[in-house]
């Protein structure tokens, strides 16, 4: 899995100053895919918060000089700034659990030096799944073909146990 990606030093400074607020997030979406070696290519990093109303967002955004604009209607807040512009806000995951319990379900990838959470590529397939926008159709069959590599991988690493058998 990729150790750095594009972001900016201003985006992985954010992040590291979520992560010192102990601020609950993780990555979601493409941009997680792509953490997990699916090729593919977003505009945007996806941020699904515990608690949108957590105070260390703000106190993260404050010293980043970003800002929470407030949704007006349906739409989830966004953020304003040079070093919070490439991240969405993510209210809900259509068609998984809660945030809780979808925790379970991520592990931490490297950043550099910054460890940051990411969803698992089968979870985030089912979201995509569950929503079905048209720009999630198009590369729903790279996120399979991507899972099925990976499994591929994990079970090609295990040793086979001999003389275990039952």
């Amino acid at each position: 899995m990729p150790e750095n990606l594009i972001f900016t030093n201003k985006e992985i400074a954010f992040l590291r100053e979520l992560k010192r607020q102990k601020v609950e997030f993780m990555l979601v979406g493409a941009a997680a895919a792509a953490l997990q070696g699916a090729p593919v290519v977003t505009q945007d990093v996806d941020l699904w918060f515990k608690d949108v109303k957590d105070p260390g967002i703000r106190t993260a955004l404050r010293k980043s000089s970003g800002i929470m604009v407030p949704s007006f209607g349906q739409p989830p807040p966004t953020f304003a700034g040079d070093a919070v512009k490439l991240f969405d806000i993510v209210l809900t995951m259509h068609g998984l659990m809660s945030f809780d319990e979808e925790k379970k379900n991520s592990f931490e990838v490297a950043l550099g030096t910054l460890r940051v959470r990411v969803l698992d590529l089968d979870r985030i397939i089912k979201s995509k799944e569950t929503v079905r926008l048209p720009k999630d159709l198009l590369i729903l069959p790279v996120l399979r073909d991507t899972l099925k590599t990976l499994r591929h991988k994990k079970t090609r690493r295990t040793p086979a146990r001999a003389g275990r058998g039952r």
